[in-house]
């Protein structure tokens, strides 16, 4: 089965890194997608920009709404996602538990829907 783990942290932890810390959570990152690739778990997975680039659609009355940002402010943003394939929820949340912003951040675990 397929899962997407949404990585979520507070950008100002990041910015508040130094050059040499945030480094080493990319190492980091690199590590953990190798280790998941070669055991066949990764099936892509990307780092997104912060949100001061997001733009939020909604159609109300017919009407196209563009706002900048995310929709609501939360301590908590959308900072990037690996899609996965695991035996079960269990395998999946094991893997989850790996993902150096897991430390700082959380990792929501949505098993995708097959239509």
């Amino acid at each position: 089965m397929q899962y997407l783990l949404l990585i979520y942290d507070n950008e100002s932890t990041w910015g508040a890194m130094t050059d040499a810390e945030r480094g080493g959570m990319y190492q980091q990152y690199g590590t953990f997608t190798q280790e998941i690739a070669a055991s066949g778990h990764y099936k892509g997975g990307h780092q997104l920009h912060p949100v001061s680039k997001a733009t939020t659609v909604r159609v109300r009355d017919g009407k196209q709404l563009i706002t900048d940002g995310p929709f609501a402010e939360t301590k908590e943003q959308l900072g990037g996602l690996y899609l996965i394939e695991a035996a079960d929820l269990d395998e999946a949340t094991a893997i989850a538990a790996r993902v150096p912003s897991a430390k700082i951040g959380s990792i929501e675990i949505r098993p995708i829907a097959s239509m």
